[in-house]
């Protein structure tokens, strides 16, 4: 299988272990990524916020790159990117005038028949884990799989699994060995880039998923969006500061847990990058666990 590959400015940058063990396990996978020549910025909030037309037009440049190309699909790893590329293609077709001017804009015609998809729709949907065993034994992992707010909202958009109970993930996951839990708040928002302009609203979510985490019993947390890792990464001791509890939940890409069981090692999958260290629960892999 060959695909596009647009990772987007977080991959390449805060969210490189993302970027980083995903492209490991397509290798193991055999699964080939052809990185979407000259791509920029799909424009990801502050477009949107400005620009209606900016937005799109963002985006579509990207998309059309990858017309221009021949492929026929595009994976888009990053929620943010993968929302604003569905976003585009949505728009495009339902408003011809705006079509028009996106191509005026991006001085070449878009046609939208580009297949948007996310690496889940990979790994779920088209049998590529149906053979795969796993090298190490990782059931000691006992993970909730945290959509957030953008993968699959609003459905008539994003037109990927259920916008309310997200299952593709834990499905995925649990096919590789991990312990996956249910939990109520797959979809809850973390406080998105509030993060520097309300700092505190984002530390209460934060707050308030992990505790929700631990209360279903799990010793990880499993993300898909470089923002939403970033939240619950990065503000978890300011979280624990204001509860008054100690969280200390690692959160891995989903990517880094399918790695691991494919045996590759943790600074391969960027594990060094994490600011809540998941040391004290990656030792059990070669504990007898």
């Amino acid at each position: 299988m060959s695909y596009a590959y647009y990772p987007g400015c977080s991959l390449h940058s805060t969210a490189e272990e993302y970027d980083r063990s995903f492209r490991q396990v397509c290798s193991g996978l055999g699964i080939e990524l052809e990185e979407v020549s000259n791509w920029i910025c799909c424009g990801s909030s502050p477009a949107h916020e400005t620009s209606h037309l900016l937005s799109i037009a963002l985006p579509a440049h990207n998309l059309s790159i990858v017309e221009r190309s021949g492929k026929e699909e595009v994976v888009v790893p990053c929620a943010a990117c993968y929302s604003r590329f569905k976003f585009a293609l949505h728009e495009v077709e339902r408003d011809k005038g705006l079509s028009q001017q996106v191509n005026e804009v991006i001085g070449s015609e878009f046609r939208g028949k580009v297949n948007v998809i996310h690496p889940l729709e990979i790994l779920s949907d088209r049998g590529t884990l149906a053979e795969f065993k796993a090298v190490n034994d990782l059931s000691f992992i006992k993970a909730v799989c945290y959509y957030g707010c953008l993968l699959t909202r609003p459905p008539k958009v994003m037109k990927f699994d259920s916008c309310e109970n997200p299952t593709s993930m834990d499905n995925v996951l649990r096919s590789v060995g991990v312990t996956v839990l249910d939990w109520s708040f797959k979809t809850e928002c973390c406080g998105a880039s509030l993060a520097l302009s309300e700092t505190g609203i984002v530390v209460k979510l934060v707050g308030d998923l992990l505790t929700e985490a631990k209360r279903a019993g799990a010793n990880a947390v499993a993300v898909a969006c470089p923002l939403c890792h970033a939240n619950l990464d990065t503000r978890q001791t300011e979280a624990e500061d204001l509860r008054g509890e100690k969280l200390g939940i690692p959160i891995f890409y989903f990517t880094e847990l399918i790695g691991l069981a494919l045996g590759y090692g943790k600074k391969e999958l960027g594990f060094d990058k994490h600011i809540v260290s998941a040391e004290p629960l990656l030792s059990r892999l070669h504990g007898g666990v």
